[in-house]
Order: C-alpha cells, then sequence, then structure tokens
C-alpha cells in the first residue's frame, strides 16, 4: 500500500499480543506509518479495546476510514477464552489475586452446560469495578485502585451464543457471540455466582468483530515487515 493508501483510509486487521494496551498498538502503528512514508500527520484509531490480558482482534483504521470507527465497534463480536471456576478476583481476571475461594464439589459437566442458558438473550450486566468506563470524570479503576467503593449502574446486553468447548477440572474453555458493551470478565464473574460457586477469567481472546476475522489478522511484527517491502 502507498501513502496516499494510507491517508485516504484503510482498516488494517491487528492480531493484539498479550500485554499491550489497544492505545499503545494504536500509537505503534501510527508511528510505523508516519516512519515509512515521511507521514508528519494520520489519524489512526481502533474500533474497541482490549484489556491488556487480552490477546486477538484489534480492528484499527486509518485516515479517512477513522469516521467508521463507530459503525465497526457497534458489531457483534465473538471471544474465546477460559473461566476459572471456584475463584473470584476484584478485577474478575488475572490482572488482581484471588481473594475468594468457594465450594465446587456440586458443580457437574452438565450443570455447566444447563447454566449457559441463563445468559443467552439480553440480560442485564454489571461492568467490573476495573474498566475504563468513567464515572464523575474518572475511570472506575480509579475509584478502585484507590480502594473506594463507587456504584455502579447495570447496562442491557445480547449474548447470542455461550457454548462450552472444553471442561478441564475447574477451568472451563468457552465461546460466546455478543453484543457492543459486553464484558467477558463480567460474564465470568457472573457464571461462577450462577453454579452457587466463584469464577474469574484467566484467557481471553477476540476472534470476530462483525465480517472481520482474527485470522486475517496480522501480527505487529509482520505489519511492519510488510510495510519495510513497499517500494
Amino acid at each position: 500500500m502507498t501513502k496516499e493508501d494510507y491517508l485516504a483510509g484503510q482498516v488494517l486487521l491487528i492480531d493484539k499480543p498479550l500485554q499491550w494496551t489497544s492505545f499503545q498498538v494504536v500509537n505503534k502503528l501510527r508511528w510505523e506509518i508516519r516512519q515509512a512514508f515521511g507521514i508528519k500527520k494520520i489519524k489512526v484509531g481502533h474500533a474497541g479495546t482490549l484489556d491488556p490480558l487480552a490477546t486477538g482482534l484489534l480492528v484499527i483504521c486509518t485516515g479517512k476510514m477513522t469516521k467508521q470507527i463507530d459503525a465497526f465497534q457497534g458489531q457483534i463480536k465473538e471471544y474465546t477464552g477460559t473461566i476459572v471456576l471456584g475463584s473470584t478476583t476484584p478485577s474478575y481476571d488475572l490482572e488482581t489475586e484471588i481473594d475468594k475461594t468457594f465450594e465446587t464439589s456440586h458443580i457437574t459437566e452438565d450443570l455447566i452446560h444447563q447454566t449457559t442458558t441463563q445468559f443467552i438473550g439480553e440480560i442485564d450486566q454489571y461492568p467490573p469495578i476495573f474498566s475504563a468506563l468513567k464515572k464523575e470524570g474518572k475511570r472506575l479503576y480509579e475509584y478502585a485502585r484507590a480502594g473506594e467503593t463507587v456504584d455502579i449502574k447495570s447496562r442491557k446486553i445480547t449474548i447470542q451464543e455461550f457454548e462450552i468447548t472444553k471442561i478441564d477440572g475447574l477451568n472451563i474453555d468457552f465461546r460466546v457471540v455478543c453484543s457492543k458493551g459486553t464484558y467477558i470478565r463480567s460474564l465470568a464473574n457472573d457464571f461462577g455466582k450462577a453454579l452457587n460457586s466463584g469464577g474469574h477469567l484467566s484467557v481471553l481472546r477476540r476472534t470476530k468483530i462483525g465480517e472481520f476475522d482474527v485470522k486475517n489478522g496480522l501480527s505487529i511484527d509482520d505489519f511492519i515487515k510488510n510495510l519495510q517491502k513497499k517500494d
């Protein structure tokens, strides 16, 4: 692709690595594009944040395609991952340490599969306190890290599919197809509660946004290599 292609607008599919923030990926790609083509300024943005502990599909828009970001963000998303039963963390994932443990001897494979049906369709979900949502000008995670309690309102979300793909002891692999605004960490926490136990997310990967599939995504390194081959 040429300098003009990026300025006119491109949709880039990136397979985000573990520990990178979505913001860091955008900054890295913007810098690499500017360096490769000697561009002083170019708009680059992403269509939907992934947590640092999540991997998978980031839809990155450049130039005039950044106007489409809202449309892409509103599309149905697919995730795969692992829920660990029998324990919870304050962040609902591995960002924080386990704070409580629960009984699991009553949980059977049948019960696990049956419990997924409680989450299909439109449901009320409470976002995690460790999230980037804003309340009164502050991110929720800022309140959480300061040890402050804050009233969080539930939100209507839709889960189209919730499939258990593997059960290995207390590690439950899943695939979820859901609407914009769904927190898979909250789903993991709520799933544990629904089993009269606890649960937290240990692995998360976004595989699809609308028609975009991570199978067609590039690693950051491969994207940079392709940029350098532009001539």
